[in-house]
């Protein structure tokens, strides 16, 4: 996986953080569609058994609750990541969410979606969406 952005900036710059939490956001971002995939393939409608197992350590489980909190922890990942984008910039937000989960450059993006913007405005806009996951990936 190769960044077109350096991972680290000076500290000076508004939205500076750490090079190794960058590292840890983008791999973070970089799980969303496989999140997407495993929230739309666990449905609790089709996982609802009446029937309770009991492990060997002879506690009950249930499958409904399990699914269901599994969504719930996924959607929230999901949530996430959306709402940087939302809070970084409401129009550009789903090329941002593009091109952060699948690692795509300005120029990949420019060509596959043509980016209404200029590089200088997009990596502005892209090192901002870290900073603010950084700030609310910790409550998720």
């Amino acid at each position: 996986m190769s960044t077109k952005i350096r991972a680290e900036i000076s500290a000076r710059n508004e939205y500076y953080i750490l090079k190794h939490r960058y590292y840890e956001l983008k791999h973070f971002c970089l799980q969303y569609n496989e999140w997407k995939r495993e929230y739309n393939l666990l449905e609790p409608a089709t996982t609802m058994r009446w029937e309770e197992k009991v492990d060997e350590r002879k506690r009950v489980s249930d499958s409904t609750a399990t699914v269901s909190i599994r969504r719930l922890r996924l959607r929230d990942k999901i949530l996430c990541v959306q709402q940087a984008a939302e809070h970084t910039d409401c129009n550009m937000a789903p090329f941002l969410i593009e091109a952060v989960t699948n690692s795509y450059s300005y120029e990949t993006m420019l060509a596959r979606r043509n980016v209404p913007c200029c590089r200088e405005v997009w990596y502005s806009m892209y090192r901002r969406f870290f900073y603010i996951l950084d700030q609310i990936h910790d409550n998720v």
